[in-house]
């Protein structure tokens, strides 16, 4: 049956096992310029917010319009650091899909795994792939190391 108590019933330390505590994203983004020496500000704590509302994947245009659009003001240098800084915290990661500009996805709160590009289309597609995460894992561990992030990219066309 399962459980920590006679008869299968779950005791508060066994469910307290189970929780996984989530750090707020706005903490993480805080502890990452706090370890470069640099400020938690109100532009880039609403890049931080607009880049989370965008579609997936976007690129700095589109992150520059969806703070325009909510009235508000960051310069497009600001956007392009701030850009940096959330990689830096691991919030977003680029996947390239045009030679001209970058464009992003986020990186926390998924499971997926691996990032299927259209290179006809330029549609992209965020794929499940628990093996891909666990051979990554693998790879890590046997080498003593602790993996980060890992990124697959698959490019295909119709």
């Amino acid at each position: 049956m399962g459980g920590g108590a006679p008869g299968g019933r779950r005791t508060l330390n066994s469910r307290v096992d189970e929780i996984r505590i989530v750090e707020p994203l706005c903490a993480v983004f805080r502890r990452t310029l706090s370890a470069a020496r640099l400020k938690y500000t109100p532009e880039r704590a609403r890049i931080l917010d607009a880049a989370l509302g965008l579609p997936e994947p976007f690129d700095a245009d589109a992150l520059i319009e969806a703070v325009r659009e909510r009235g508000q003001h960051a310069s497009k240098a600001t956007v392009y650091r701030t850009i940096k800084l959330l990689q830096d915290a691991g919030i977003i990661q680029a996947i390239p899909l045009a030679q001209d500009q970058a464009h992003f996805i986020r990186s926390v709160g998924r499971a997926s795994a691996a990032v299927l590009v259209r290179s006809d289309t330029g549609s992209v597609e965020l794929v499940d792939l628990p093996e891909v995460a666990a051979l990554g894992r693998r790879i890590c561990e046997a080498r003593g190391l602790k993996p980060e992030a890992q990124r697959f990219i698959v490019f295909a066309r119709g």
